[in-house]
C-alpha cells in the first residue's frame, strides 16, 4: 500500500491513497496502523516515551511547513520477503510489509533525479534548508533509510557487517525497484554517504553521479593508528566507552531511558548545535528541528544498532571503502564543511585510485553538517558537481550570482 500526501501552497493538505500491493499486504498494514492507533490514544503526557509513528508524520509535516515548493509524501512499500527469503533484511519475527518514508519535491520536466540520503541519527528531514533550491534544478526525492524516521521499523536481526550492509544497500534497492527509478545522482551525508557508496559499488549501473557529503567510512582503526585514540583506552573511561559501543549502546538509548525528560534534551542540543553563527538556524527552525529529532531519536531501536557492525570505537569502518576505490565505477564529488571532523584527506587518498573522475570541494564556514550550517554554498557545491546534467535553459535561468559564485566561494583540493 502506498500512501500519498501532498502539501499545497495553501495550508491545507490533500490526501490520496492508491493500492499497489497484494490484499494480504493491505490487510497486515492496516492491522500495523490499528495497533499504532490503539498505542497512540495514551495522551503523550501519561506514556514514558511520549512518541509514536504518527508523531514521527506529523512532526516531519511541522518542520517541512518551512518549505515552499509543494511536496508529496509517500509510504513506499518495498515488501515483506516471502517465507524463508535469503534476503538478510527480511529477516524479522514480524512479516508486515516494509515501507520507505519518502518525499518528492515537484520540479520542472526533464530535470535531473537527485536521490538524498541521510546520516546517522538522522533522517530525510534534515535537508529542509536545501528543497526549495534544490528543487529549482532537480527533481528531488529524499528519504527515510529502513529502521529510521518515518519508515518501518523491523527487528534488527544482523549479526555481522555483510548482513548490516545488505540490510541498507538491499533495502534501498528495493525502495528503487519500487520508484522504478534509473540514472539518478545520487548524494549521502556521512553514514548515509557510506550506504550511498557501498549501494554505487553494487550497482553502479543506476547511479549517473555520486555525492558524498562529510562520508564517514573511509578508514579502518589500524590506518588510522590514533596514539591518542590507544590512550584514551588504556583509561577507565575509555574502557568503560568502549564496552558500551560493542554492546551497541546507542545516543537513542539515552534519549528513550530519559522519558519524559528527553524532549527537552534535544532541545537543548539543537540550540547549542545549530543556533549559532552567521548561518545559525532561526527560533522556530530550531525548535521544529528539535521537535522532529526526538520523535525520530525516541522511536523504536531498528536500523541505529547497526552501529557496531559497521564502525569499530573511533568511528573506524571495519570494511572500509579506501581498500574498494581502485573498483569506483561511478564519478564522484565529495563535499567537506571546511571544519568537518570527518577527514578529507582520505578523499585524497581514495582519488589516487580511483579510475573514474573525482572531485573534492571545501565548504567555508561550516562543519560536519554543511548543508545546514552554510546552506548557499552547500547549494553551489551540489550545482558545480553536478553542472554536465543540469540543461541550457536550466543554466541561462541561474542567476549571475550563482554562476559567479562557484569558483569562488568554494575551495578545490
Amino acid at each position: 500500500m502506498s500512501i500519498v500526501l501532498r502539501r499545497c501552497r495553501k495550508p491545507a493538505v490533500k490526501m490520496a491513497e492508491e493500492i499497489n500491493s497484494s490484499s494480504a499486504a493491505a490487510a497486515a498494514a492496516t492491522a500495523a496502523a490499528s495497533e499504532e492507533k490503539k498505542r497512540s490514544l495514551w495522551p503523550s503526557v501519561l506514556r514514558w516515551i511520549p512518541t509514536s509513528t504518527d508523531h514521527i508524520i506529523e512532526s516531519e509535516k511541522r518542520l517541512l511547513s518551512l518549505v515552499k515548493t509543494p511536496y508529496t509524501q509517500e509510504r513506499v512499500n518495498i515488501g515483506s520477503g516471502p517465507p524463508g527469503s535469503k534476503i538478510r533484511w527480511f529477516r524479522s519475527a514480524s512479516n508486515e510489509p516494509r515501507f520507505i518514508n519518502t518525499v518528492s519535491f515537484d520540479s520542472k520536466e526533464g530535470s535531473p533525479t537527485l536521490v538524498m540520503v541521510h546520516g546517522y541519527g538522522a533522517s530525510q528531514g534534515f535537508f529542509f534548508r536545501n528543497f526549495d533550491y534544490l528543487a529549482k534544478h532537480f527533481r528531488v526525492i529524499a528519504i527515510d533509510q529502513l529502521g529510521w524516521g518515518g519508515s518501518s521499523r523491523p527487528d534488527f536481526t544482523c549479526k555481522s557487517t555483510e548482513e548490516t550492509e545488505a540490510w541498507f544497500i538491499d533495502s534501498f534497492e528495493e525502495w528503487r525497484k519500487a520508484k522504478n527509478l534509473t540514472n539518478f545522482i545520487l548524494l549521502g551525508h556521512s553514514f548515509g554517504g557510506y550506504v550511498a557508496a557501498k549501494y554505487a559499488l553494487q550497482h553502479p549501473e543506476h547511479v549517473q553521479h555520486l555525492i558524498l557529503v562529510g562520508s564517514a567510512g573511509f578508514t579502518s582503526e589500524t590506518e588510522h593508528r590514533s596514539e591518542w585514540l590507544t590512550q584514551f583506552r588504556a583509561t577507565w573511561k575509555g574502557a568503560i566507552i568502549n564496552h558500551l559501543w560493542e554492546s551497541n549502546f546507542t545516543p537513542q538509548k539515552l534519549i528513550r531511558g530519559l522519558g519524559p525528560w528527553g524532549p527537552d534534551l534535544v532541545r537543548k542540543y539543537t540550540g547549542f548545535r545549530f543556533s549559532s553563527g552567521g548561518d545559525g538556524l532561526t527560533n522556530e527552525e530550531s525548535a521544529l528541528l528539535a521537535d522532529y529529532m526526538y520523535h525520530t531519536l525516541a522511536a523504536k531501536a531498528s536500523g541505529e544498532l547497526c552501529l557496531k557492525y559497521i564502525f569499530s570505537f573511533g568511528a573506524f569502518a571495519r570494511s572500509p571503502l579506501l581498500h574498494r576505490a581502485s573498483e569506483w565505477k561511478v564519478p564522484t564529488t565529495f563535499i567537506y564543511g571546511l571544519h568537518d571532523w570527518m577527514n578529507y584527506e582520505r578523499a585524497v587518498e581514495a582519488r589516487k585510485n580511483m579510475k573514474v573522475p573525482c572531485e573534492i570541494i571545501r565548504v567555508p564556514e561550516s562543519g560536519h553538517f554543511v548543508f545546514i550550517e552554510n546552506a548557499p554554498d552547500f547549494h553551489s557545491a551540489v550545482y558545480y558537481a553536478c553542472r554536465r546534467f543540469l540543461s541550457s535553459d536550466q543554466d541561462n535561468q541561474s542567476s549571475n550570482q550563482d554562476n559567479q559564485s562557484l569558483p569562488e566561494a568554494l575551495l578545490f583540493v
